[in-house]
């Protein structure tokens, strides 16, 4: 998504005005959301298809789960929001390079007590239960495959992640890219065109 100054989604301080706050209105995992959005984030003016499926096909984590959740590139966050409420004793963080969408990831997550922040900040000792994504395709490969190369290998030995990839996004490529890297991938489900991948560490000697 690009906005009248060349800004996309993925940029770190848009300058294209935000314009009048939206609201994105979605049920998930049992439950109806009610965001704010605006103008320079991903999916502004409704919940995107992909992340739609991600939340509908994937497992999300029961009640009582209570270890640490990642939603990597948050946008204005609704995957956040749907594991914070659906896992309310998990401790979920919300990170983006879009300082824009933190903002407004903050404005719907902080009340349940999702964790916003820019990717550097962090903390490196911080490891993962879960990781949830709709992956940036559009930044290109050689940034997505460094993105994922980055964040993937903070998953806990027996953590997972759930990812999102549209097939005319390339979605049957980073499957295969995983699997070269070294990690266990299933494609768990897929509905409308888009791929939703079950990543965990290889069980093979000498993997991730």
């Amino acid at each position: 998504m690009r906005g009248v100054t060349g800004d996309h989604y993925f940029t770190v301080e848009p300058s294209a005005a935000a314009g009048p706050e939206r609201t994105v209105e979605f049920a998930a995992g049992g439950h109806e959301f009610r965001l704010r959005a605006a103008g320079g984030v991903f999916s502004a003016d409704r919940l995107d298809p992909g992340t739609a499926v991600l939340l509908r096909k994937a497992v999300l984590p029961p009640a009582g789960f209570d270890g640490n959740l990642l939603d990597l590139g948050c946008g204005y966050g609704p995957i956040a929001c749907v594991l914070a409420t659906v896992a309310p004793r998990a401790a979920v963080y919300a990170v983006d390079v879009n300082a824009r969408a933190r903002a407004l990831a903050l404005a719907n997550g902080g009340p349940l007590g999702v964790r916003v922040s820019a990717p550097d900040e962090v903390d490196e000792s911080v490891g993962f239960a879960q990781i949830w994504s709709n992956p940036p395709f559009r930044v290109g490969k050689t940034e997505l495959h460094a993105l994922l190369g980055r964040w993937l290998p903070r998953l806990t030995p027996d953590g997972v992640a759930w990812l999102v990839a549209g097939k005319h996004l390339g979605g049957d490529s980073l499957h295969r890219w995983l699997v070269d890297e070294g990690w266990e991938v299933t494609r768990h489900a897929s509905q409308k065109g888009f791929r939703v991948l079950r990543v965990a560490r290889s069980l093979g000697p000498g993997r991730n």
